[in-house]
């Protein structure tokens, strides 16, 4: 059941004064605009996708590990919990967690990494600014327009981070980053809970795999003391129920504490409307400092003991090596692609010349599962494989 305007917080992102779509369309008859949003956004091909795409670990490698798909609905679960403890637009932040992964390649970071790399020299990839490409541009759904024609609230909250050079090409939504200025609640919002979501749960799926030990984990302050809590009440307790209800407390203590100092952090700025929250000189969501520097000491500890693990390693420069191969046949060849990727990539470089043919074949990669990735790759590379 969604949230009736009228209980929502002043400076609450409020649905009947969105600043618009690009495309004027009638109002919805049964449903808010940011309900139209998120079934959009659920409903599109790119959230399809996201199912076969790697948070850490390649599909392949297991059915029961996070990926694009899983991670953002459990993104949008811990961040619609915390909207609605604050009176915030808990639709709207629904839609931005799920929409927020829409660009991301095949390969995970790893993925992001390489095609970035290939695309130095025509302005470089961000999976951010890929999301706002596919549901402003490349997702083709609609008779009417282009993209799924999402709100301006959706769409500000996809993008994270910008450089002013991008933001000067994005118009009224790259305004905030030239103004030093800050998104609604909601998007900020939806940022943490992503940091939330991936720092706990890549913690569980590092364990599963093997990865991370338990004695690795006793020496992360956040893990040690609720795991010590959990074997004090429970004794007997082991395996896969002791790491669950260890994580299920960390995500509870954090979210707790981010409810509390951002309710505070609000009380003292007292904005009266999204508006004034986009001029505060500094973002409200956040921890307070005690929480903060354990969840910074847990992310370290991933990167160190996970993301940079041998194993994950080796599967990093897998990627890596696909993705650049890809690229390099692509460019050289366009014809390469299927019929409807080459027209976009002859059309693009007859506006753009060369970075105009590369963004096409960024395109094509990025909207890639790690397996059809893959059997590209094969279909390309392995002459034993049919094309």
């Amino acid at each position: 059941m969604n949230q009736p305007t009228t209980s929502l917080a002043a400076y609450a992102a409020q649905d009947d004064r969105t600043r618009g779509r690009h495309y004027l369309e009638p109002s919805p008859g049964y449903r808010t605009e940011f309900q139209r949003d998120r079934d959009r956004i659920v409903h599109s091909t790119a959230f399809r996708r996201l199912v076969y795409k790697t948070q850490v670990f390649v599909n392949h490698e297991g059915d029961l590990y996070r990926t694009r798909l899983t991670h953002s609905v459990e993104v949008a679960q811990i961040a619609r919990t915390i909207a609605r403890a604050m009176n915030l637009n808990e639709t709207l932040t629904e839609a931005i967690c799920l929409a927020h992964d829409l660009g991301h390649t095949p390969f995970g970071h790893a993925g992001q990494d390489a095609l970035n790399e290939c695309m130095r020299e025509y302005g470089g990839f961000e999976h951010n600014l890929q999301s706002l490409r596919v549901v402003e541009e490349l997702e083709e759904r609609y008779a009417e327009f282009p993209g799924l024609n999402l709100t301006f609230e959706v769409r500000e909250g996809i993008l994270k981070h910008c450089s002013l050079k991008n933001a000067a090409k994005l118009g009224e939504l790259g305004e905030r980053f030239i103004k030093r200025q800050h998104p609604s609640l909601e998007a900020q919002l939806a940022n943490v809970a992503d940091e939330i979501a991936y720092n706990n749960h890549d913690l569980d799926d590092g364990l599963r795999a093997g990865l991370l030990t338990l004695e690795e984990l006793a020496e992360v302050t956040i893990f040690r003391r609720h795991y010590d809590s959990v074997l004090k009440r429970y004794p007997g307790l082991s395996g896969r129920r002791l790491i669950h209800e260890t994580v299920r407390r960390m995500i509870n203590e954090v979210v707790t504490d981010l409810i509390d100092t951002t309710s505070a952090a609000i009380a003292v700025a007292e904005p009266a409307d999204i508006e004034a929250v986009r001029r505060l000189p500094a973002m409200l969501v956040g921890f307070g400092s005690t929480v903060a520097a354990e969840h910074l000491e847990l992310k370290q500890f991933l990167r160190k003991n996970l993301y940079r693990h041998y194993r994950v390693l080796r599967m990093t420069t897998k990627a890596h090596k696909v993705v650049q191969a890809l690229f390099s046949a692509f460019m050289d060849k366009p014809e390469l692609m299927p019929p409807e990727h080459w027209v976009h990539a002859q059309r693009l470089q007859g506006e753009a010349g060369d970075a105009g043919r590369a963004r096409a074949v960024a395109d094509y990669i990025a909207g890639m599962t790690d397996r059809f990735a893959i059997l590209e790759y094969d279909r390309l590379f392995d002459p034993s494989e049919r094309t």
